[in-house]
């Protein structure tokens, strides 16, 4: 009889323990505190936002499983392809670039990937109709409403350190002192217009007088790139973007169509609403 009790009260605790832990529950499914708090932290958001986010996160799983909707590892392999061979790096170099570069594993590298693509094509099935190409105009008054978007430094003179030893060119970024005949290094001016717009990206986030990660060179060493001086900011031209802006107006037109259709979608569904992470 004891034990029978004991055991009636230890279920009733873990179930009371479950519970607590669920903060919203969508059409059956459950978003937990745990949940809302890692969006918070990741997103750097708060908990309404977070909690808005995995909402319509969840719907779009949901929609996507009712669609059946699927990617395969071969599309989000030839999807990292095509963007290695853009910066002239195999795949596996890639992947260590962008873990050095982000932090991502090649894992969550491919996850984020396979979450693009769901979202592309959940939004071809729900886009009944394409969207339509911008005109010349709607490119120019993009352009003009947000010039200061495309404004970059015209280039940055760079001392580019190599080495095919990856550990001593991170003491050397660690202690810039270092000496290692393992390590060779150049200076070079590097104009914006003429490097790849993922290295572009890397120079632009590294401060002044300051090393870049480590990243693979394409030739099975590794470089960092040191910044000595950044050129003075240049006024980008529209006929340089505008293949840019198309893809900039067509992603707000798409992210517009998801958000009216998952605003509906979520207006009629059965959300309940638990507890708010306090």
């Amino acid at each position: 009889m004891h034990k029978i009790f004991l055991t009636i009260i230890l279920t009733l605790t873990l179930s009371a323990e479950i519970v607590d832990g669920i903060a919203v529950v969508v059409k059956g499914s459950a978003i937990t505190l745990y949940d809302i708090k890692k969006e918070m932290q990741t997103s750097k958001i708060d908990s309404k936002s977070a909690t808005d986010s995995l909402i319509r996160k969840a719907l779009e799983q949901q929609e996507i499983n009712e669609r059946k909707i699927s990617v395969s590892s071969g599309e989000v392999y030839d999807d990292i392809k095509k963007t290695a061979a853009r910066n002239n790096l195999s795949v596996s170099e890639f992947y260590e670039a962008v873990r050095n570069s982000s932090g991502l594993t090649s894992e969550e590298l491919k996850e984020k990937i396979k979450e693009k693509l769901l979202s592309q094509k959940l939004y071809s099935a729900i886009a009944y109709s394409g969207v339509s190409e911008p005109t010349d105009d709607e490119i120019e008054a993009y352009f003009k409403t947000h010039k200061n978007d495309f404004a970059h430094p015209s280039g940055f003179k760079v001392v580019i350190y190599q080495s095919t030893n990856k550990q001593k060119l991170q003491e050397k970024i660690d202690n810039p002192m270092f000496y290692s005949p393992d390590i060779s290094s150049n200076e070079q001016d590097l104009p914006y217009d003429r490097i790849s717009p993922e290295l572009a990206s890397l120079l632009e986030r590294t401060p002044l007088n300051t090393f870049t990660a480590a990243v693979p060179d394409g030739k099975g060493g590794y470089m960092s790139f040191y910044i000595k001086e950044i050129a003075s900011a240049k006024e980008t031209g529209l006929e340089s973007v505008r293949s840019q802006i198309m893809n900039m107006i067509a992603a707000e037109q798409r992210e517009q169509v998801l958000g009216d259709y998952f605003a509906r979608l979520r207006h009629n569904a059965d959300i309940k609403m638990i507890r708010n992470v306090k």
